[in-house]
């Protein structure tokens, strides 16, 4: 091989050894990752006063970033039922999430954006053969200016029968981001 191709070949080489690893390293340290906080709540039905265990114990773990000048929040909500009604008569007349993406200000966090999401009232009606069961809200999307974001949110349940409308259920926020 002469000398002009060696140079060549390790100039190459060099190139597909550094321009990787640089490749590698932007990945990792561009990827945004969510900061979460995983909270705990027993819910009673108010309208069952029998012998068999009713509560609901619900967790929910609310999780924020910020990536590329947008917050994104989004919620998981699992829960252990009661096993004997799953699949039963409804226990709900409603029920929903709502979360919430907050700018945190001094006093009272600001909501800039919330959506409500339904589909968990199904999910809580039909859970496994133990009644327990999971449900994930969409990802909501803001367009952050300075500042720092939070999600937040509750679920509302409207019990079969008790006729008093939505009942709220606090969590814990998530960290700012």
């Amino acid at each position: 091989m002469n000398t002009t191709s060696r140079t060549i070949s390790g100039i190459v080489a060099a190139t597909a050894l550094f321009g990787g690893a640089m490749v590698a390293t932007a990945g990792p340290a561009a990827a945004a990752s969510y900061h979460c906080t995983t909270s705990k709540h027993s819910v009673d039905n108010p309208a069952y006063g029998g012998v068999y265990a009713d509560n609901f114990d619900f967790s929910v773990q609310l999780c924020a970033k910020r990536s590329s000048g947008n917050i994104y929040t989004y919620a998981k909500i699992s829960w252990d039922g009661p096993a004997w009604f799953v699949d039963g008569p409804s226990e709900f007349d409603a029920a929903r999430f709502h979360l919430q993406t907050k700018k945190s200000v001094s006093g009272p966090d600001k909501v800039v954006k919330w959506a409500n999401y339904t589909g968990i009232k199904t999910r809580l009606e039909h859970g496994d053969y133990k009644g327990n069961g999971s449900y994930t809200t969409g990802v909501l999307k803001y367009a952050a200016g300075s500042g720092r974001y939070l999600a937040d949110g509750f679920l509302q349940l409207d019990w079969d029968k008790d006729g008093k409308g939505y009942r709220n259920t606090t969590f814990s926020a998530s960290p700012t981001v």
